[in-house]
């Protein structure tokens, strides 16, 4: 594979993590700022969960669609781990 192809994908690859991680921070953002609206205006009704579920969901399914189910705790994700705490232990 070329270097154009490499880094065409490797842009893409980037492009994708960076779209989830902003939807990520969003979500907690605007679901931290709805917790606390909620507890302002009608602390005994609690509502906020409704957003916090059905978003999350959406969170989930881009990070799925992003990662895979293999990154999340999967066969992939577990050798990379172990990597890195090889890694680790040898700088020990």
């Amino acid at each position: 594979m070329n270097e154009d192809k490499k880094y065409e994908r490797a842009k893409k690859r980037f492009e994708e993590l960076k779209g989830f991680y902003i939807h990520l921070f969003i979500y907690v953002v605007v679901n931290i700022g709805t917790f606390f609206l909620n507890i302002i205006i009608s602390p005994k009704d609690l509502w906020f969960y409704w957003l916090l579920f059905g978003w999350g969901f959406g969170v989930l399914a881009h990070g799925i669609s992003v990662f895979g189910l293999g990154g999340l705790l999967g066969k992939e994700w577990e050798e990379k781990k172990i990597k890195q705490i090889m890694e680790k232990m040898e700088k020990e």
